[in-house]
């Protein structure tokens, strides 16, 4: 027979013409075999089959032979399963998961169609398919050489051969074994409500792991499984009843002999389990309960790297999602979780001393630019980052990538250049693979497998491919470096080892206070006992050993940085202040032993400010801004504020309300640090930091009214308007005092009032009904919930809603009509007053363009200017007594703000001509902060240019003055003989208003 068909093999090399006309002969030695069996099944001769091949199929045929001794293994032992495959089409096109499942079960009937009745029949059917599945990625991959997208077509469809026959194999056997052992049912469930199909029974949870759960498997893999199970209990309905884990510890073991044991017809997959807990040692399935105890309690450090990729690939999908996000918290820690990369630096430091010793370095996987060196890049921003950036937590590296390029986390163009590479490596992998289907990432030295190596891969000899592989690993190993290098191999924060023998040595109180007073400090003896003190504090003595170690390498580092600064000792003693708070979440400890920029970063905010030091030491999670000075010394605008909040939010769900809150409190602290750097290090202008910080504030409020607009929607519907309309919202928040005159300060509270819309009688749409005044009622109930709820992270802001109608007296939220009918006929003055800094900061844009003429209406009213003086002068009287500091003018303390000729005056000042002239000049009421109402007084002639000028620069003063205190924890009454000028031209012009009054 094989003497009757004669391939044309002049298209491949020389070299190889000769080994693939054997394996021709060895295909065609089968034939007579096949055409015999065919014959007794009625089929048509399988030599015939091959002879009406095309030549273009005859090529196919050559090249996947001359790729693949294992594809010749194959059609010697089943000649007609070429034919066959092109024959259905089954070499041609992509296939999804569904034309998987419906290929697998067509190997699982008899020859009388029926389901196989056996484990043999099983096994049979399972690797049959496994060698047809095989054959046609053989045939696709050798024919798709240099294509950017078959590595990962490849790929993804060796990992849905093994999700099908998995699933396959177990729901075989949990239907063929369960008239002798029953089902599983959780604990509780009576053999009633089992049999009436009131309760149902377990499944086993089957996790992929590694390149399985990524759906990147390689052509001849492996597969790392874990088997779970939700809970305890035992099997009912069969002769013999089990123990649950029992149970699925011996369902676990029939599929992994379904899948692993090597019979006449192969194998399925090679099955490693040995990545569950307590590998080897430990159960073959574990219960819920005992996984998570095990990951929480001994987890290490691999198993959080492997787990990044773990995928419920079989059984019961539901309960394994739950499972997993039960374990994402272990894998992906809410913080910066740096000490990431020194296990993996570890891990890869072990990796190269087995390469030298077994000399592997022509292994593409695990020598130096390689495959494991890839993975390790993306493993490093994921495990550091990846609870916080929830995009990172992608299982599949090619996906995720794009992702760290997406954050800035790595430029784009080394990204796309990594990715390439991997792809380049993962197909040369796969052409090793397929040569025997042996799992094998080493280089051949064959001449002959290397010219079938080469012409697999696309290229037209060895020395070509050695080329390009050279660059790829070139490459790599540069981003490898780049990532992963200690910083020892770096720049770094430069120490001496007198410091180090402040920390690490026992120095008496003498030797070190000398040394520290060589360094520039000014009371030596106190920051030294502050150094003795921490370092003999129990929290220091009971730190595990990798957690001293960290803290031993990281206080040398800080020292020199310390004594860069002009004040020393108060930087030292803030800086532990920090220490101290992550001495339990020593990864902190190795961000900044990893960043020295950061640590330099850090210790410039300890100098310039006490207050950024203690909300870092509140909140150690804000050190991440710390590792990027271009943002942290260029605050967002209102626009950009928007944009990150709604990226931050995007990842976390709806109804996740702790979450939420957490993560609002991140971005606005994180953002508020922002603010404060460039308020102190880069001395922007005080304007500038009330605008960032008043941004923050409005978006903010933007999003919290959001979720709690559709939370209560959600549950209630949508309230009714006056008009009859569905409300959309029909709510408004106003921002008084600092906030509407966008003048926020780092500790300022949020005065709001809320108004709605709402008809007053009509019911919400929704299944349950409220009334329209409890629904607005509960919304401002929940905004001010999200603000000022006390949480780990602390509260968004204090809110004070006393400037609502009728103060704490009144209600929580008013009815626009309501609000007007007060304001016209029972506000005070001061309620007037305030409204001149009152600005709608976020909510129904009709509403707002409503209130905004309500305003105008309320403040252009003409009124009595002596009672108008009287009342504005009785108000401040009244502050001045309660709220000053009790002295006067020429004393040696002044309250910057209460005191005469302070910053309450100007406020009243400006209020007052609002009130007075606004009538006559309307272009008063466009603007609500008061440089700018200063500047409409001036230019309407209401006051002089010179007195608008003095005042604006008092109250800048006054202000600038107040911001620092804020930072320096310093409080605003302050010597009084620096600011006397300002207060007698302040005072001054009062006088001219308001002295007859």
């Amino acid at each position: 027979m094989s003497q009757e068909l004669k391939p044309d093999l002049s298209h491949l090399p020389v070299a190889l013409q000769d080994g693939v006309n054997q394996a021709f002969g060895r295909v065609f030695s089968a034939l007579d075999s096949a055409d015999s069996l065919a014959s007794t099944l009625q089929r048509p001769p399988v030599s015939e089959r091959w002879r009406q091949l095309t030549p273009e199929q005859w090529q196919g045929a050559a090249l996947l032979l001359a790729s693949s001794d294992y594809a010749g293994e194959e059609l010697a032992k089943e000649p007609g399963l070429l034919p066959d495959l092109l024959d259905q089409g089954w070499l041609s096109g992509s296939l999804d998961k569904k034309a998987y499942q419906q290929w697998c079960q067509s190997y699982l009937v008899d020859d009388q169609g029926q389901a196989v009745a056996d484990e043999a029949g099983l096994h049979r059917g399972l690797r049959r398919f496994r060698r047809a599945v095989m054959l046609r990625l053989l045939w696709r991959d050798v024919h798709q050489a240099g294509h950017p997208q078959a590595v990962w077509q490849t790929a993804a469809e060796v990992s849905q051969l093994a999700d099908v026959t998995v699933e396959a194999a177990l729901s075989w056997l949990e239907e063929h074994y369960a008239p002798a052992w029953g089902k599983p049912f959780a604990r509780g469930v009576t053999p009633e409500q089992a049999e009436s199909g009131e309760a149902s029974p377990l499944r086993l949870v089957v996790l992929g792991m590694g390149k399985l759960g990524a759906k990147e498997l390689n052509l001849s893999s492996d597969i790392d499984l874990i088997f779970a199970f939700a809970h305890s209990g035992v099997t009912q309905g069969g002769r013999r009843s089990f123990e649950n884990q029992e149970y699925f510890i011996r369902l676990g073991q029939k599929l992994i002999t379904a899948l692993d044991q090597m019979t006449v017809d192969g194998y399925v997959f090679r099955v490693d389990m040995r990545l569950r807990p307590y590998g080897d040692a430990g159960a073959l399935a574990l219960g819920f309960s005992a996984l998570q105890e095990y990951y929480q309690d001994q987890g290490r450090d691999w198993e959080r790297y492997a787990m990044i990729k773990a995928r419920v690939i079989a059984g019961d999908q539901e309960a394994g999602e739950r499972l997993l996000a039960d374990l994402r918290p272990f894998v992906y820690r809410k913080y910066l979780d740096f000490s990431a990369i020194e296990s993996l630096r570890a891990m890869k430091a072990m990796i190269n001393r087995e390469v030298k010793r077994r000399g592997l370095d022509n292994n593409i996987k695990l020598g130096r630019g390689g495959i494991r060196e890839v993975e390790f890049i993306t493993q490093v921003f994921q495990l550091i980052r990846g609870g916080r950036d929830t995009e990172l937590q992608e299982r599949s590296i090619r996906r995720v990538l794009p992702v760290i390029a997406g954050l800035g986390l790595m430029p784009q163009e080394a990204a796309d250049q990594l990715l390439k590479d991997y792809a380049f490596l993962r197909d040369l992998e796969h052409a090793l693979q397929g040569l025997a289907d042996r799992q094998t990432q080493v280089l051949p030295d064959d001449e002959i497998h290397q010219a079938r190596i080469a012409l697999r891969c696309g290229f037209s000899s060895w020395a070509e491919l050695l080329e390009s592989l050279q660059a790829v690993r070139d490459e790599v190993r540069q981003h490898f470096d780049a990532v992963i290098a200690d910083p020892e191999e770096e720049d770094e924060v430069a120490t001496d080892e007198d410091l180090s023998t402040l920390w690490t040595d026992d120095l008496d109180a003498d030797q070190g206070a000398a040394l520290l007073t060589d360094k520039g400090f000014q009371q030596a003896e106190s920051s030294f006992t502050l150094l003795q003190k921490l370092r003999a504090s129990r929290q220091v003595a009971s730190m595990q050993k990798v957690g001293k170690e960290r803290l031993d390498n990281l206080m040398p580092l800080l020292l020199a940085s310390v004594t860069e600064v002009d004040n020393p000792d108060v930087t030292l003693e803030r800086s532990l202040w920090l220490i101290e708070a992550v001495l339990r979440r020593t990864a902190y400890l190795v961000l900044l032993s990893e960043n020295p920029g950061a640590l330099q970063q850090l210790i410039k905010m300890c100098s310039a400010s006490p207050w950024l030091a203690e909300q870092l030491a509140r909140m150690p999670i804000l050190l991440d801004e710390l590792l990027s000075p271009d943002t942290l010394y260029s605050p967002a605008d209102k626009q950009r504020l928007q944009d990150e909040l709604r990226q931050h939010l995007s990842r976390i769900p709806e109804e996740d309300m702790e979450a939420l809150m957490e993560a609002l409190r991140y971005f606005r602290h994180a953002n508020v640090l922002r603010v404060a750097a460039s308020d102190i290090v880069a001395d922007r202008h005080l304007m500038k930091v009330s605008d960032y910080l008043t941004f923050i504030a409005e978006v903010i409020l933007e999003a919290v009214m959001h979720y709690a607009w559709n939370d209560l929607t959600r549950r209630y519907g949508r309230p009714q308007l006056t008009n009859g309309e569905p409300a959309d919202p029909g709510f408004i928040i106003v921002g008084y005092g600092k906030l509407g005159g966008i003048e926020l300060g780092y500790g300022s509270d949020l005065d709001l009032v809320f108004i709605h819309d709402g008809h007053s009688t009509a019911a919400t749409d929704g299944c349950k009904e409220l009334d329209s005044v409890t629904f607005y009622s509960r919304l401002g109930q929940r905004i001010i919930h999200f603000l000022a709820t006390v949480t780990p992270s602390g509260q968004l802001y204090e809110v004070d809603m006393r400037l609502r109608p009728s103060g704490n007296s009144g209600l929580l939220v008013s009815n626009l009509k309501g609000f007007a009918d007060y304001q016209q006929e029972n506000a005070w003055t001061w309620e007037h007053q305030a409204l001149v800094r009152a600005r709608a900061i976020c909510g129904d844009p009709a509403l707002v363009e409503r209130f905004n003429q309500l305003r105008a209406e309320i403040l252009t009213q003409q009124r009595d200017l002596p009672q108008l003086r009287k009342d504005v002068v009785s108000m401040r009287e009244k502050m001045r007594e309660n709220l000053g500091s009790k002295k006067t003018g020429g004393d040696e303390v002044f309250h910057i703000k209460q005191d005469a000729g302070g910053i309450v005056d100007i406020e009243f000042i400006v209020q007052y001509c609002v009130l007075a002239f606004s009538h006559q000049h309307p272009e008063l009421l466009e603007v609500t902060d008061n440089m700018r109402l200063l500047d409409a007084l001036a230019s309407t002639g209401v006051l002089p240019e010179a007195e608008a000028g003095s005042l604006q620069q008092a109250y800048l003063a006054y202000r600038k003055a107040a911001h620092h205190a804020a930072l320096e924890k310093a409080g605003t009454s302050l010597p009084a003989a620096p600011w006397q000028s300002y207060r007698d031209e302040v005072s001054r012009i009062w006088n001219n208003f308001f002295a007859e009054a």
